[in-house]
């Protein structure tokens, strides 16, 4: 494993981190701690969860991967670097999502809880919420780490100028500023590196971007033309929808297909090359890598030592570079 530290900050993370979404729903607690077995076993130190995981489920399985997360941990807390996030919807009450003072400081102490630990090392908006005014946030999330509930504090899922807007008002206010962002990015999603990239390396910001492999569709194990795979994130839950939407279309296979044999002449697999490109973009930090079975760990960990060809990172990034989005003359 590498490391490396979390934007300029001097916490040092494994150049992938483990993302532990599917526990409790797709993945059951003995499968979830053989991954997270597997993960530790190869030197990986920084797990990824959120209060409203796991990935599908509803208000009745809320907080249950961060239990699932919380019973592993113990006797082990200190060698790891434990993020989490808040915003997403955790109750039935109005203020039981959102990034209010009210839902985070509330939100904070529960995932402590479930995670069984005094503290998490990254503590981060899961998504943006317009409705509430940015400097309320900031001073929630300040209170948060002076109270040393948390280490340091992210966002994720946020437009470059929202996270601009958000880090001015931070340190026009002299408060604690978000270290790093956690964006969707892959061989198919690469809009972020128009705005958001450049953003992050000149503010110093660590990129944890999840879905490096298209929520396993860069695994070219689907079919166009049939059904999407039962027991995948394609099918899970209010998930699959979302899922579907994303990558399920005609453009996405064919897609799939051309960057399987732009590698193929290399002797790589597709998995591994798809996260090496990721991993080789020089504002990446550590990318998410999730599993719901331990023996996919076999097929991702190895990336992080695999290093693209010049000629190889072209021709994939010619294959997709429509998927940048806007980045023709007008």
């Amino acid at each position: 494993m590498q490391y490396a530290n979390l934007g300029n900050t001097g916490l040092n993370v494994s150049r992938f981190c483990l993302g532990t979404m599917t526990f409790g729903l797709q993945t059951d607690e003995e499968n979830a701690q053989a991954i997270l077995n597997v993960a530790d076993e190869a030197g990986v130190n920084f797990l990824d969860t959120a209060d409203v995981y796991p990935l599908g489920g509803d208000l009745g399985t809320v907080g249950r991967t961060e239990e699932i997360l919380g019973r592993w941990l113990q006797g082990k807390r200190q060698r790891f670097v434990v993020a989490s996030k808040c915003v997403g919807r955790t109750g039935n009450s109005a203020w039981d999502r959102g990034a209010s003072r009210k839902h985070i400081l509330q939100a904070i102490d529960a995932s402590l809880t479930r995670l069984g630990t005094d503290y998490v090392d990254l503590y981060q908006l899961h998504s943006d919420d317009p409705s509430t005014p940015f400097d309320e946030t900031i001073d929630a999330l300040d209170t948060v780490v002076q109270s040393g509930k948390a280490r340091y504090i992210g966002v994720s899922n946020f437009l470059a100028y929202r996270l601009a807007r958000a880090l001015g008002r931070a340190d026009l206010r002299r408060r604690t500023r978000f270290v790093s962002v956690q964006p969707r990015y892959s061989l198919l999603f690469r809009e972020i590196e128009r705005e958001l990239l450049p953003l992050a390396l000149e503010e110093g910001l660590g990129v944890i971007p999840y879905n490096p492999l298209a929520g396993g569709f860069l695994s070219g194990k689907h079919r166009f033309g049939g059904d999407p795979t039962p027991g995948t994130r394609f099918t899970l839950g209010n998930a699959g929808p979302r899922y579907q939407q994303r990558y399920w279309n005609e453009q996405a296979f064919a897609k799939v297909e051309a960057l399987r044999g732009a590698v193929a002449d290399s002797g790589l697999p597709l998995i591994g090359a798809a996260i090496a490109w990721v991993l080789a973009n020089p504002a990446i930090t550590a990318p998410i890598i999730g599993a719901s079975r331990p023996e996919q760990l076999a097929d991702t960990l190895p990336a992080v030592d695999l290093r693209l060809d010049d000629a190889i990172k072209q021709k994939l990034d010619a294959l997709t570079v429509e998927f940048r989005r806007g980045d023709s003359a007008r």
